[in-house]
């Protein structure tokens, strides 16, 4: 390795270790019998083949015709390059191209040029309103025709699933959807590292797919849709879950994780997320014997199915689409006990009558607006938002202005929209942004692209020789990290602060992530090298540090360089000369003109102020 880039790395390990130690119903998405849209090259073609929906109906599932709607184009990456403005950008009032490129960093997988000259351009409350409006494009489609493609039947796999998620993150549009169902992915936790959803692409392709559908609806549709999962009731076992006997009592596990985890949290809450206290203790929300009633009521939930039958229940007949289908309840396995819910027994007198009636009370619990808006915070704004922050998010959620509660749409504008997202400096020092974002950050901003068109890309978790998170690989239901972990000993835990994503961050972790990114940058990521990037933009204007910097800068960190991180990246990429007039050597030009522009990339996306999200 040459001295140059000997001394890049070295700094580059530095400011990393700096920022990782101190710094701040009905399935209506197919049409039975129509066109399936499949996902090459971010391009979509259609196929005839039929995908069976269903509607939840007492007594069994009928096929219910549905139109997909408008199917959003994929920007290939060559595209959304090329449409790039040069020169002076006409911005909306009030927006500036760093403010555009700083909303872009907390509300979507990462920004593009393109992607923030629009924002730019439009404002910011326009293009929210534009990417709500935008339609959903599947992974359970793109998993059913790669099946379709290689002639085989099952459940899809693994790495079909990541296929469909690269490719969405490179060339989707609807970048505010995927960022928000990357966030409840975190919070309604189910993960292919469980033994029994290992090797079920279509299953864990649809539960995401159902995230992002409920990230623009109502959160009470989303918990409904949850409960109903299958890969959730396989991950926290209360698939075929029995009624009690003298000998058997029901699995307790998801009813637990429903409270704790996904609504209302251990401990009541005022609206500002604060705990409340009653003589200097905090109150619990509930007892183990509501965790009891919760479990009765999830007893007699199974696979989807033409019939009610126990053999369908135990899963000895299939229906073939009983991966993603709502489960269905069997009266032979429910439990027709007392339920008590939160204090409270339950006056339903049907299995689908006492979840709704269970779901509904969870739902207008007055913990949930504070508990899940302040866990959307920490997932796209900051790590520590302030109470007042928690409050207005919260009452947003309560309260949509006219009269509705759990809107999404109003609460992910409450938290976007909020003056500490807004401000830079206004919100407690950011949030430490995740190597899942990282990874998504580079492959859009500088525009990658599939060499083999199916975006093939292995899990990255290992924080060794990856990057030490991938979506949908938690390692349990608390996800990767915990929304209220500080590192032991350190200045935020004294000052009574968390940095949930520095649960990951171990020094094996940083390293892996700089020797990752350093190899990713020079040759691309996933098997065979196959997303890479060709950085034309950047080699465009390689000759001038200062653009080239300037450039990266916007891109990556929202104009939020400081002058003395710019001056070393500045230094190191002019210690590589660019070739002279008279070289003729063709090798010798390409080796100078992209080694500039890969260790520039390489050290912003190293740097404290990369690695901390402001």
């Amino acid at each position: 390795m040459s001295r140059i880039k000997r001394n890049a790395v070295s700094m580059a390990c530095l400011l990393a270790l700096l920022a990782a130690c101190g710094g701040s119903g009905s399935d209506p998405d197919v049409k039975a019998g129509g066109a399936t849209p499949t996902l090459l090259a971010g391009s979509v073609v259609t196929t005839q083949e039929p995908l069976v929906s269903a509607s939840r109906i007492a007594g069994g599932m009928a096929a219910q015709e549905a139109t997909a709607g408008a199917i959003p184009v994929l920007l290939a990456p060559s595209e959304a390059r090329s449409r790039e403005l040069s020169g002076t950008v006409p911005t909306a009032p009030g927006v500036t191209l760093a403010g555009a490129s700083r909303l872009l960093s907390q509300a979507s997988m990462g920004a593009t040029m393109y992607d923030i000259q629009q924002v730019a351009i439009k404002g910011m409350v326009p293009w929210l309103n534009e990417q709500f409006a935008m339609p959903q494009l599947m992974h359970r489609w793109y998993i059913d025709n790669a099946m379709r493609k290689a002639g085989v039947g099952g459940w899809g796999t693994q790495d079909q699933f990541y296929e469909s998620f690269w490719q969405q993150v490179c060339t989707g549009q609807d970048q505010l959807r995927q960022r928000v169902a990357f966030g409840l992915s975190q919070i309604f936790v189910v993960s292919f590292v469980d033994d029994n959803l290992g090797s079920s692409g279509r299953m864990m392709g649809g539960y995401y797919d159902m995230l992002g559908k409920n990230a623009f609806g109502n959160f009470r549709t989303l918990l409904d849709d949850v409960a109903h999962h299958p890969a959730m009731a396989i991950y926290l076992s209360f698939l075929r879950n029995k009624m009690e006997t003298e000998t058997r009592v029901p699995d307790e596990n998801f009813a637990r994780e429903l409270m704790q985890l996904m609504t209302i949290g251990l401990y009541e809450l005022n609206q500002d997320g604060t705990e409340k206290l009653k003589n200097g203790k905090p109150i619990e929300t509930y007892t183990h014997d509501d965790v009891a009633g919760l479990a009765k009521v999830f007893t007699g939930w199974s696979w989807a199915g033409h019939d009610k039958s126990n053999a369908r229940f135990f899963g000895t007949i299939e229906d073939p689409w009983r991966d993603w289908l709502p489960l269905q309840n069997y009266p032979n396995f429910h439990s027709t006990s007392t339920k008590q819910v939160l204090g409270r027994p339950l006056t339903a007198t049907t299995a689908e009558g006492e979840l709704k009636e269970a779901l509904d009370r969870l739902f207008n619990h007055p913990n949930v607006g504070p508990f899940i808006g302040r866990q959307l915070i920490q997932r796209m704004v900051t790590s520590n938002p302030s109470p007042a922050y928690v409050s207005r998010v919260a009452a947003a959620f309560n309260n949509n202005g006219s009269g509705v509660r759990g809107d999404m749409k109003a609460v992910i504008k409450a938290i976007l929209l909020d003056d500490e997202a807004r401000r830079p400096g206004a919100n407690a020092g950011g949030r430490v942004r995740e190597p899942v974002l990282r990874q998504a950050n580079w492959m859009r901003a500088f525009y990658a692209s599939s060499v083999s068109g199916k975006y093939t890309m292995w899990s990255m978790d290992d924080p060794v020789r990856g990057l030490g998170q991938s979506v949908l690989r938690a390692p349990s239901v608390f996800n990767f990290y915990r929304p209220g972990y500080a590192p032991p000993g350190t200045a935020l835990e004294s000052a009574d602060m968390v940095a949930p994503e520095l649960q990951i961050a171990s020094e094996p972790a940083v390293v892996g992530y700089l020797n990752t990114m350093k190899n990713a940058i020079y040759n691309g990521m996933g098997r065979n090298y196959d997303i890479r990037t060709g950085y034309v933009k950047e080699l465009a204007i390689v000759a001038d540090e200062d653009k080239l910097v300037d450039r990266l800068n916007l891109l990556l960190m929202a104009g939020q360089m400081t002058p003395t991180t710019r001056a070393h990246i500045r230094n190191a990429v002019r210690s590589i000369q660019m070739p002279a007039a008279w070289n003729t050597d063709p090798a010798d030009i390409s080796y100078r003109r992209t080694n500039r522009v890969y260790l520039a990339v390489y050290l912003t996306m190293a740097s404290p102020e990369y690695i901390i999200q402001q």
